[in-house]
C-alpha cells in the first residue's frame, strides 16, 4: 500500500530537515586555541603604559590581562595587577575592580601598595550606589537602596584601621563622612514616611538611630524634632518635653512660641543642608571626592604611583620611575 502523494512529500521534507539538523550538530564551531604569549613581558608593559598615557583603557586592559595571564610571577606581575585595577575603575567596571582588589589583597597581603587595593575597593563599592542617569536627576541617592554605601563604609573602616598613615586615609575619612550623611538621610526619609502614615514608633526608632549613630550629620535637628513630635503623639508628654528642651537650647527656631515642635521647619532646615552638602546638583563633598578619582590630563609622562592614585599623588616633583616604585 503506497502513501498518498502529499504524505510522501511531508515525509521527505521531515527527513531533510532532520538530516540538516544532524549535520549542523556534527559540525560545531571551531574552538579558539590559546597560542600563548605573543610578546615578552617588557613589550606588554610598554604597550600597556602607552595605552594608559593616551587613555586607551580597552587596549591597556588587553595588554595588562595578557601580562597577568602569561607572566603571573614575572617582574611586572604585581604592577600589572594594580594598573589593571585602575583601568577597570576608569572603565566604570566597579564589580571587576572590586574582584581585582580582593584578589590582590589575598595574594599580596604584604605588598607596599596593598593599601591602594583596600582604598579602591571602598571607592568602587561607593560608586556602585550611583547610577549614571540617577546621578544627574533631582532624586536623592539616599532615597534609594544604600546597601553598597554600607559596604563601602565598612571597607573604609577596615582600610583606615589597617593603614591609618596611608596616603589615601584622608580621602577615605572624607568619604566616610559623606556616606554617614547619606545613611542619615536614608533613615530620615524612612522616618518621614512613617510620620505620614502615623507610625509613630517606627518614626521614633529611625530618628533615634540617626541621633545615636550619625551625631555629626546635618539631619540631627530634624531627627530631634521627629523624636519629640513622635513621643508627643504617643502621649509621652514628659519625654517629648525633654527633647523639646534640647531643641530650644540648640535649635530654637524649630520650636513654636506655644512650645510645640515645628516639624515642618525642621524638615525645611534639613532640606537646605542637604542641598548644600548632599544634593545631586550641589553635593560639595561628593564633587570633591569625584575630582580625586578622575585622571588629570597631563602633557608630561606620569609615574605609576601618580597615575593609580587617581590624582592624590599627582605632583610633578614626586614623579619617579615606574620600575623603582614597585620594588
Amino acid at each position: 500500500m503506497s502513501l498518498p502523494h502529499y504524505k510522501m512529500t511531508m515525509l521527505a521534507l521531515t527527513i531533510g530537515i532532520a538530516s540538516a539538523m544532524v549535520g549542523c550538530s556534527s559540525n560545531p564551531k571551531k574552538e579558539v586555541v590559546d597560542t600563548g604569549p605573543q610578546s615578552s613581558e617588557q613589550v606588554y608593559i610598554q604597550k600597556a603604559e602607552k595605552a594608559l598615557q593616551s587613555g586607551q583603557y580597552t587596549d591597556a586592559a588587553k595588554h595588562l590581562e595578557a601580562l597577568d595571564t602569561y607572566y603571573p610571577t614575572g617582574e611586572y606581575a604585581q604592577q600589572a595587577q594594580l594598573e589593571l585595577l585602575y583601568v577597570k575603575f576608569q572603565q566604570k567596571d566597579y564589580e571587576g575592580a572590586i574582584a581585582l582588589a580582593d584578589r590582590f589583597i589575598r595574594l599580596n597581603p604584604q605588598h607596599p601598595n596593598v593599601d591602594y587595593a583596600y582604598y579602591v575597593r571602598g571607592v568602587a563599592n561607593m560608586e556602585q550606589n550611583y547610577d549614571g542617569l540617577i546621578r544627574y536627576t533631582s532624586l536623592k541617592q539616599a532615597h534609594r537602596d544604600v546597601s553598597y554605601l554600607k559596604v563601602a563604609y565598612q571597607n573604609f573602616v577596615d582600610f583606615i584601621r589597617r593603614y591609618p598613615s596611608s596616603t589615601y586615609a584622608v580621602d577615605a575619612a572624607q568619604r566616610m563622612k559623606f556616606i554617614s550623611n547619606e545613611l542619615a538621610e536614608s533613615e530620615m526619609n524612612a522616618a518621614r514616611f512613617n510620620i505620614k502614615r502615623k507610625a509613630w514608633v517606627a518614626a521614633l526608632e529611625r530618628a533615634q538611630w540617626v541621633i545615636e549613630h550619625y551625631p555629626q550629620s546635618p539631619q540631627v535637628p530634624e531627627a530631634l524634632a521627629t523624636v519629640a513630635y513622635s513621643y508627643d503623639q504617643l502621649g509621652d508628654k514628659q519625654t517629648a518635653q525633654q527633647y523639646t528642651d534640647v531643641l530650644k537650647l540648640n535649635y530654637p527656631n524649630l520650636v513654636k512660641s506655644n512650645g510645640e515642635v515645628n516639624l515642618r521647619a525642621a524638615r525645611k532646615e534639613a532640606s537646605w543642608v542637604n542641598r548644600a552638602t548632599l544634593g545631586v546638583f550641589g553635593r560639595e563633598e561628593q564633587n570633591s571626592s569625584e575630582e580625586t578619582i578622575e585622571q588629570p590630563k597631563q602633557t608630561t609622562e606620569r609615574s605609576f604611583t601618580n597615575r593609580i592614585s587617581f590624582g592624590l599623588l599627582d605632583r610633578p616633583e614626586t614623579q619617579q620611575n615606574i620600575n623603582t616604585e614597585t620594588e
